[in-house]
């Protein structure tokens, strides 16, 4: 499984932006998809997640409310729609995919992790 991140940039303070993740390769042993972010000096965070199967979400305290996680009916991408975005939302937006592999003959749960798509917020 691979996934790709897109559509970060410089969004002013109270405005909207969505990034996009798509996932290819063995999409259909993907189980969950989400969104972390890292800020400079700071660890890594969760900001949304999704379960490929039901469609359940998950969200950072510090965004809910303000974003919304949603994937297409194909269940090889994954928005997020960021509103309302603040300047402490400025970090490298991460797309995640959790699924299920083999390895050594075994199950296993794998991950997947994008470059990274860079979200500024000016104030």
């Amino acid at each position: 499984v691979q996934v790709v991140e897109s559509g970060g940039g410089l969004v002013q303070a109270g405005g909207s932006l969505r990034v996009s993740c798509v996932a290819s390769g063995s999409i259909s042993s993907i189980l969950d998809m989400g969104w972390y972010r890292q800020a400079p000096g700071k660890q890594r965070e969760l900001v949304a997640s999704i379960t490929i199967t039901g469609g359940r979400t998950t969200y950072g305290d510090t965004v809910k409310g303000r974003f919304t996680i949603s994937k297409d009916d194909a269940k090889t991408t994954v928005y997020l729609q960021m509103n309302n975005v603040k300047p402490e939302d400025t970090a490298v937006y991460y797309c995640n995919a959790e699924f299920l592999g083999v390895v050594d003959g075994h199950d296993k749960y794998l991950e997947a992790w994008g470059r990274g798509t860079l979200v500024t917020v000016s104030s």
